[in-house]
This record gives structure tokens, sequence and C-alpha cells, in this order.
């Protein structure tokens, strides 16, 4: 079936840049925990490293970064992500330019990070490129928030989540259900139903970290760790975060306020104080630089 162009990976990367705003306001951001396994992953510290923070959006973790003491440069190549950035973080330098072609010099970087990006690249090309722009022993350090299902709440707003997208409206090639299927696999990179139990867990994120680099002219050597935390938020906070998943964005406003309405209903009668504690697990990826 061929792909509807409402739902294709370009249109989904570009829905950010008219949601800047909303993302930033209401994505999570990462735990210290995060920055001591990538230095512990790397080897190196990140504080004086010259960090290049690619698909940094709004700055999330490009600010975190450079709280760590590192000198970071963010790359982004969306103008309404990049207008946000610049907005929240004019002292923190930004240049225009993806994963897959990046506008910097060879063997100048210390790290490359993407949090929640490194999917919107093709690693045929950002494996090498980012090869490319790392110093001999530099690292490569990917990372996702993905929501912890083991919490039974979050399982069962994930199938919630599923079914929504499962009973999409019909394309012209008749069903909606491949495309928007294939949605339901948010930004984070990994698909709402995993496995549960520990030993498939630990299967499946090895799954997610051979996959990473899919496509890539070889698979370098990498390690991986998980990191779990969590933040407590308003329930509208908690719904704005989901409302900003590119698979949301590109269902367009009326629909995806209907859902996130039934949403806050459901939620209100588990959560009457109007608060939620969204739990992550961090999947972090790094692969260094021979």
């Amino acid at each position: 079936m061929t792909t509807h162009p409402r739902f294709s990976h370009s249109t989904r990367a570009h829905s950010f840049n008219t949601a800047a705003a909303q993302y930033a306001a209401n994505r999570p951001s990462y735990p210290p925990a995060l920055f001591t396994t990538i230095e512990d992953l790397a080897a190196r510290p990140l504080k004086g490293a010259k960090v290049v923070d690619v698909g940094a959006g709004t700055g999330i973790s490009t600010t975190l970064l450079h709280a760590r003491g590192a000198d970071v440069i963010a790359v982004e190549p969306g103008e309404g992500m990049a207008a946000e950035f610049r907005r929240a973080h004019p002292d923190i330098p930004l240049v225009r330019g993806t994963g897959d072609t990046l506008p910097l010099a060879t063997a100048s970087a210390d790290f490359l990070t993407y949090a929640q990006s490194w999917h919107w690249t093709n690693p045929a090309h950002s494996l090498p490129e980012a090869f490319r722009v790392l110093r001999p022993g530099g690292a490569l350090a990917l990372w996702w928030n993905t929501s912890a299902l083991d919490v039974p709440w979050i399982a069962a707003q994930a199938q919630r989540i599923d079914q929504y997208f499962e009973d999409a409206h019909p394309t012209e090639e008749g069903t909606a259900k491949g495309e928007q299927g294939a949605a339901t696999k948010t930004e984070e990179g990994t698909a709402t139903k995993t496995p549960k139990d520990t030993e498939s867990s630990r299967r499946a994120v090895g799954f997610l970290t051979e996959r990473a680099f899919k496509g890539a002219p070889e698979t370098p050597p990498h390690t991986h760790r998980v990191v779990r935390w969590s933040r407590h938020v308003p329930v509208d906070t908690h719904l704005a975060n989901i409302g900003s998943h590119s698979a949301f964005l590109i269902q367009g406003k009326e629909d995806t306020d209907a859902f996130l309405a039934e949403e806050r209903t459901r939620l209100l009668e588990t959560f009457p104080d109007g608060r939620v504690e969204e739990v992550y697990d961090v999947l972090v990826i790094v692969a260094t630089r021979s």
C-alpha cells in the first residue's frame, strides 16, 4: 500500500513546526541520571566537551547539556522549532540543518546527541555523517523517553490511543488502519504495545537498539541502558503533551480535540485531584567512534 501523504514520514517530521510553543511548554524533560549514564557509557565527561545536539527542537535537551558544562551547539531543521529555540535560548548557538547532511566540520565534536530525533534521520546517511563530525574517541548518544507500560493507567491509555488510530478515517485506499497503525508508533521511536514481563522487555530493548541503525552501512559497536524517571503534572499538561506528538498533529485539531476531551474525562475519574504521574523509561544508546 502506498503511504498517504497525510501520514508520510516527511509530513509527520514537519508537523512540529506548527506546534513549537505547545511542544516546549508540555513535553517531558530528562533526568540528571540520564546524563550521568551517557558519561558512563561514553567513558568521558560532558563538562568541557564540544557537543552537537542534533534535532534540538525547542532546546529541551540542549539546555540540560549546557547546564552540565558542555560547549553545546544546536542543529535543527524546522523553521518553527528553531524560532522557538532562539526565542527561549538566545545565548546558545543554533544552526539550521539535518542529521543526514550536518553543516559542521569534520572531526569537530566530542559528542553528537539526538534526543527524540534520531528516527527522523536516514541512518544510511546520518551514521556516516555522525562519525565524520566526531573526533576519534567521540561518542554518538541517542535517547528516547518511552512510556512505562508496566504502569496500569499508562498501559490502558496506550491501548486507547492504538484503538483510536486503528479506527481512524478511511483513505482513498479504503482504510487508514495500516498507515495510522504505523502512526501509533510515536516519535519516541517505540510501538505503544510493548512486552511487560522482564525477559520480554529485555528482548524488546535489544531489538530497538538494533533497529536504531537499520539501513546504516554497518551497525557500529554500541551499548545501551534504560533509565526510569517520572514527573507529576496537571492532567491538562499531560494531554497537551500527547497532543504535541506528530501522529496527533497530522490528525487535525477537531479529531484530536475530541479524543483528548474523552481522555480528560477518563483521567479525572482516576485522578480526581487533577494531577498524574507520567512514568518514563529512557532508552539511551551510545556508539563510540574508533
